[in-house]
């Protein structure tokens, strides 16, 4: 697809519409991104930090791009991350970090959200693509390895096909408390690639860490949880609900879990993630 082309896409009305966090009741709004500003254009450096880089994890083939064909607003109050196969049969497509942090508070419930949806591709055209909603710990900023420095999947499909997953990934690599690479993960069926609210409650209402939880939810309905007495170890427990954690927002293309794409694989925004907000609230 050519540039000129590419850019006006977004502005197309099934493309993108405005989405804005919802109030919920005992939860007050403490950071948001509802991706407003100019189509094809980055979303805000104040808020993310885009990747301009391979990463050179989980042997996915995609660089990312700090560039709107890799991901733009869509000039509608969402962003759209696309990835796209180039003349030399290689992927690039992106991904964003947040520069906020959050500690989920003790004594208190903490609810991150996020609205997605899918580009409208049909599943055999989907092999090795893999979006991403997710957590990382901020300890890997400053030094500390994965998985110990503890990753919450919020939301990850693959290859098209519509069961997404929540996992937790912690402690050491391999085996360990969350025995890895696999973590410890639950899923659901999608209803289609439409728009559908992902959402994890970190809840520290207990006085004991062993009764504490993280559980996961896709349109209000609750399809995973990991408590404090089921990890059974204080410092891993904290790395995933007791300490700084960042947003990570990514199209991926092959690697370890989904495979890599064939044939049938499209790029561009039928193979997109698009995101009406990112949301943080706390009790």
């Amino acid at each position: 697809m050519h540039l000129s082309s590419y850019l006006t896409l977004p502005l197309l009305p099934w493309l993108a519409s405005a989405y804005q966090p919802p109030s919920y009741v005992g939860y007050s709004l403490l950071w948001a991104d509802t991706f407003s500003g100019s189509s094809a254009t980055l979303p805000s450096s104040s808020n993310w930090d885009i990747i301009n880089r391979n990463i050179g994890v989980n042997n996915e083939l995609q660089t990312y791009r700090a560039d709107p064909k890799q991901i733009q607003l869509s000039g509608g109050q969402t962003l759209q991350i696309v990835p796209w196969r180039d003349t030399k049969l290689q992927w690039t497509s992106g991904r964003i970090e947040s520069r906020y942090t959050f500690t989920p508070g003790a004594g208190r419930k903490t609810l991150v959200e996020a609205d997605i949806r899918f580009g409208g591709n049909d599943f055999s055209q989907k092999q090795g693509i893999w979006p991403a909603f997710w957590l990382l710990g901020q300890s890997i900023r400053t030094g500390t390895g994965w998985p110990a420095c503890g990753e919450v999947d919020i939301m990850e499909t693959v290859n098209g096909l519509l069961t997404g997953y929540g996992t937790v990934h912690c402690h050491v690599y391999p085996g360990g408390v969350c025995n890895e690479p696999t973590g410890r993960g639950g899923a659901i069926n999608i209803p289609n690639q439409g728009w559908q609210k992902w959402r994890i409650i970190f809840d520290r209402t207990s006085p004991d860490w062993r009764g504490e939880s993280i559980t996961w939810y896709m349109n209000g309905q609750q399809f995973h949880q990991v408590r404090g007495d089921q990890i059974n170890d204080a410092g891993v427990w904290a790395s995933l609900a007791q300490k700084p954690l960042f947003f990570i927002l990514n199209v991926a293309v092959g690697g370890d879990w989904p495979g890599y794409p064939n044939g049938n694989t499209a790029d561009g925004y039928g193979s997109m993630m698009e995101v009406g907000y990112v949301a943080h609230y706390s009790t």
